[in-house]
C-alpha cells in the first residue's frame, strides 16, 4: 500500500455522507485561576474567567466528519432544556441537519462539565440518564432511522450508554443498513456490544476489549485471543481495536489479522480521540477504501489528534502531514 493510494482515499472523502446515530451531548468548559482554598472546605476555588460549549458524545463524531470535509446528519435525543437547546445552536450554525433530534421530556440534556484551571482539569460535573429511551421516543427514533439510513453513504452508531442503544434501536440500524446495502460503524460499550451483532466495522479501545471478554492484554498473544473472542460473539466483518501507543489491531472474519504500529507522537490530551478514528474509518470506507486502508487512515488521524488539548478534530491535510512523516522516517 502507497502513500498515494491513501492519499487519493483523502481526495474522494469531501461531501460523502454520514449518518451518525447515538448518545449526543453538550460538553461544557469553565476556564478559571486557583489563587485560595476555601475557608468552607479543604478544596480549591476557582475564580472563572470564561465559559463555553460545544457538542459532545455523538455529535463530535459529526464535528470530526465535517472538519474532513464530509457531510454528517445526526439521529439523537436531547431533553427539554436549555443545554438541549445550545446543543442544536450549535449543530445548526455548523451547518448540520437537526431534524433528527428528538426531545424527551422526562429526560435531561446529557451534559459534561470540566472546570480547567491553571490549564488543568480541576473536577468533571455530569448531568445525564443512563435510563434506555422511553416508547414514544423511541417509536420516534426508529422511524427516523429508517427515513434516514437509504439517504446516507454509511451509517455510524456512537455508544455512549447514555439510552440510545436500547435493543430495538440497534436492531434497526443493522437491519436497515443490510437492506439499503450500507455499511455500518460501531463504537459500542461492553455491555451494549452484543445487540449491534453483524456490523460491517466494530471500533474499541483496548480497555473496553479487556472488559467484553475478561482478557488482559498485556502480550500479542492475548491480544489476538481477545479479538478473536470478540468476533466469534460480536459477527461483524471487521473489528479495529485502538491500543493507544502501542496503535491498532485490526481483526477480520475472513482470517486476517494486522498490527499496524503508533506514529510517535507527544501525546496531549487522548479525549475524544476514539469519536476521530470512528469519523475517519467511516468516512474512508464511504469513499471506497479497504477496511485496511481506513485503519491506516484512522490511526493516523488518531496521532494527530491527540497533540491537540481538549476533545479536538483534525483536517485531512493534517492527515497527509502524518502520513509525509511516516514516509520520511522510513527512508
Amino acid at each position: 500500500m502507497k502513500n498515494k493510494d491513501l492519499e487519493r482515499i483523502l481526495d474522494l472523502m469531501p461531501g460523502r455522507h454520514v449518518l451518525v446515530i447515538g448518545d449526543v451531548m453538550l460538553d461544557e468548559y469553565v476556564w478559571g485561576n486557583v489563587k485560595r482554598i476555601s475557608p468552607e472546605a479543604p478544596v480549591m476555588v476557582v475564580e472563572v474567567e470564561r465559559e463555553g460549549s460545544t457538542p459532545g458524545g455523538a455529535t463530535n463524531v459529526v464535528h470530526n466528519i465535517q472538519a474532513l470535509d464530509g457531510m454528517a446528519s445526526i439521529i439523537g435525543v436531547i431533553g427539554e432544556d436549555a443545554a438541549g437547546q445550545r446543543l442544536a445552536q450549535h449543530l445548526e450554525s455548523a451547518g448540520v441537519f437537526i431534524g433528527g433530534l428528538v426531545t424527551d421530556f422526562n429526560r435531561p440534556t446529557t451534559r459534561k462539565t470540566r472546570i480547567i484551571a491553571q490549564n488543568q482539569q480541576v473536577v468533571r460535573v455530569d448531568r445525564e440518564s443512563r435510563q434506555k429511551i422511553g416508547r414514544k421516543v423511541l417509536r420516534k427514533v426508529t422511524a427516523l432511522i429508517e427515513e434516514q439510513v437509504p439517504q446516507a453513504d454509511i451509517v455510524v452508531f456512537s455508544d455512549y450508554d447514555k439510552g440510545m442503544a436500547a435493543a430495538q434501536v440497534a436492531r434497526t440500524v443493522i437491519e436497515c443498513a443490510r437492506q439499503c446495502s450500507k455499511k455500518v460503524v460501531i463504537n459500542p460499550k461492553p455491555r451494549n456490544a452484543k445487540q449491534f451483532k453483524g456490523a460491517t466495522v466494530v471500533s474499541m479501545n483496548q480497555s473496553e476489549a479487556e472488559a467484553m471478554t475478561g482478557i488482559q492484554i498485556s502480550s500479542e498473544a492475548r491480544l489476538r485471543r481477545a479479538g478473536r473472542r470478540i468476533l466469534q460473539t460480536l459477527q461483524p466483518e471487521h473489528l479495529v481495536i485502538t491500543r493507544g501507543p502501542q496503535g491498532m489491531a485490526l481483526f477480520s472474519s475472513d482470517g486476517k489479522e494486522e498490527l499496524i504500529p503508533a506514529h510517535l507522537v507527544e501525546v496531549y490530551d487522548v479525549a475524544g480521540a476514539g469519536d476521530t478514528v470512528v469519523g475517519v474509518l467511516a468516512l474512508a470506507l464511504a469513499a471506497g477504501s479497504t477496511v485496511y486502508e481506513a485503519a491506516v487512515l484512522a490511526n493516523c488521524a488518531g496521532g494527530a489528534v491527540v497533540r491537540k488539548a481538549g476533545v479536538a478534530t483534525v483536517t485531512r491535510d493534517e492527515i497527509r502531514s502524518m502520513l509525509d512523516s511516516e514516509r520520511r522516517t522510513a527512508l
